[in-house]
C-alpha cells in the first residue's frame, strides 16, 4: 500500500491555550462529591434537572399551601349569595380606564332581563368603575371551623361586585367555591393514598418476604380485586353509604373507598421487589443475625426502594382526585354542604346550562391542571429514583 501523500494528511490540532491544573482538581473534587453523596442527594440532583417536573412541584406545592388559608384567599364566603346577580358572567379585571392607570379593578354590572328568552343579560357599564381593595376585611367565616374571622387577600369595591369566574345559579361567586374545593379535592387524594399505600405496602410486604401459599393466597385476592370494573365498584359502594351521614362521614367513607380499591397495583409492585431483595446479602445476613420478619421488613428491604414508593405515590394521587371528581359529579360521591370541584361539576350537568353559562365548567381546570402536574412530577420522580441510571 502506497503512503498517502503528505498534502492529504490530516493535520494534528494542539490547542494553544496555557495548561490550567487547578481545572483538573476541581473536575476532581466534582467527581469525587458524587461519588462520596447519598442516594437521596443524586436523586435531588437529577430530579432538579427535569424543569417541567420541579416547575409541576412548584405549582402543587402553591395550591396546597393556597388550600391552608382558602377563607383569606377567597373574596366572598362559601355560602355568600347575590340574588341580583344569578348566572353572572366573569369580569375582567383591567389596570388602565380611558388611558390612565387606575389599578386593578373591574366594570360594573347593568343588569336586564331579555322577555324573549327570560335570560338575564348583564352588560359592563365603562362608566361603573369598581376599584378593588388589598389585606381588607369582608365576609365573616370560620377560619378552619374553629376561628371567626373576616380578613380576606382580595375584596371587592364597596357596593360593587367581584366576579372573576361568574356566579351560579344561585349567585355565589365561582371563583371563591373552587377556592374553597381545592381543600377537599387535594386532601381526599393524600387521605386515600395513605390508606392505599398502608393495604398495599403491608399485603405485598407479607406476600413477597414469605412467598408460598401466603404468596399464593394474597396473589389470588389481588387477582379478584382488580377483576371488578372500577367505577361501577365505586358508584355501588358510595351509594351504599348511609343518607343519613354527616358530610364529614361522607367524606371520610368515600376517602376510605377510594383506597380499599387502590392497592392491588402497589401491592404487585412490593411484592416484586421483595422477591428480589430478600436474596440479597444484606437481608440474608440480617435473617442469620436473628432479626425478625418485621424488623428485616421495615429495617432493610422497604427503604431500599423508598425512592420507588414515593413515584408511585404522586402517580396515584391523581387517580384518586379523578375517582372522587367523577363520583360526585354523578352525585354519588361528596354532597353538599361539602364543597369540592366534583360537586361544582355536578350543578353543570345539564348541557342546556353549560350552553348558557359556559363558566360553570371551570371547575374541570384546576383538576386538569393538578392531575397533568401530579403526572409530569411523578415522571421526573420516576427518572431520579435510579439517580445511577
Amino acid at each position: 500500500m502506497s503512503a498517502q501523500p503528505a498534502d492529504d494528511r490530516l493535520e494534528h490540532y494542539v490547542s494553544p491555550a496555557p495548561f490550567e491544573p487547578q481545572s483538573v482538581e476541581t473536575l476532581s473534587a466534582e467527581q469525587e462529591a458524587f461519588y462520596r453523596a447519598s442516594q437521596w442527594r443524586i436523586m435531588w440532583w437529577k430530579f432538579r434537572r427535569h424543569r417541567i417536573a420541579v416547575f409541576c412541584s412548584v405549582i402543587l406545592a402553591l395550591l396546597y399551601l393556597s388550600s391552608l388559608v382558602s377563607e383569606v384567599i377567597a373574596p366572598y364566603g362559601l355560602n355568600t349569595r347575590d340574588s341580583s346577580h344569578i348566572y353572572a358572567p366573569p369580569q375582567a379585571v383591567h389596570l388602565f380606564h380611558e388611558d390612565r392607570f387606575v389599578g386593578p379593578f373591574v366594570y360594573g354590572y347593568n343588569m336586564k332581563l331579555n322577555l324573549e328568552t327570560m335570560k338575564r343579560e348583564f352588560v359592563a357599564n365603562p362608566e361603573k368603575v369598581q376599584p378593588l381593595r388589598f389585606f381588607c376585611r369582608g365576609d365573616d367565616y370560620e377560619f378552619w371551623g374553629l376561628l371567626d374571622g373576616d380578613f380576606h387577600l382580595v375584596c371587592p369595591a364597596e357596593g360593587g361586585t367581584l366576579y372573576m369566574l361568574g356566579t351560579d345559579r344561585l349567585g355565589r361567586d365561582m371563583f371563591s367555591r373552587i377556592i374553597y374545593g381545592t381543600r377537599i379535592s387535594l386532601t381526599v387524594g393524600l387521605l386515600g393514598i395513605f390508606v392505599s399505600f398502608v393495604i398495599g405496602i403491608t399485603l405485598g410486604g407479607i406476600s413477597g418476604y414469605y412467598g408460598g401459599w401466603v404468596d399464593n393466597v394474597i396473589q389470588r385476592l389481588i387477582e379478584i380485586v382488580r377483576s371488578f370494573p372500577e367505577l361501577p365498584l365505586w358508584m355501588a359502594l358510595s351509594a351504599a353509604l348511609p343518607v343519613t351521614w354527616s358530610p364529614i362521614l361522607i367524606y371520610f367513607g368515600i376517602t376510605i373507598i377510594l383506597g380499599l380499591l387502590d392497592w392491588p397495583g402497589l401491592a404487585r409492585s412490593v411484592r416484586s421487589k421483595f422477591l428480589a431483595l430478600r436474596e440479597e446479602d444484606f437481608a440474608v445476613a440480617a435473617v442469620l443475625m436473628g432479626a425478625t420478619p418485621a424488623r428485616v421488613i421495615g429495617r432493610h428491604l422497604l427503604p431500599s426502594f423508598t425512592s420507588h414508593l414515593i413515584a408511585s405515590l404522586t402517580l396515584s394521587i391523581p387517580s384518586m382526585i379523578l375517582g372522587e371528581t367523577a363520583l360526585s359529579f354523578l352525585g354519588l360521591g361528596l354532597r353538599p354542604p361539602i364543597t369540592s370541584w366534583g360537586v361544582l361539576l355536578n350543578e353543570a350537568q345539564n348541557i342546556n346550562v353549560v350552553a348558557l353559562y359556559p363558566w360553570l365548567m371551570l371547575p374541570v381546570v384546576p383538576v386538569f391542571v393538578v392531575v397533568l402536574a401530579f403526572n409530569f412530577m411523578g415522571d421526573g420522580l420516576r427518572d431520579a429514583a435510579d439517580p445511577y441510571n
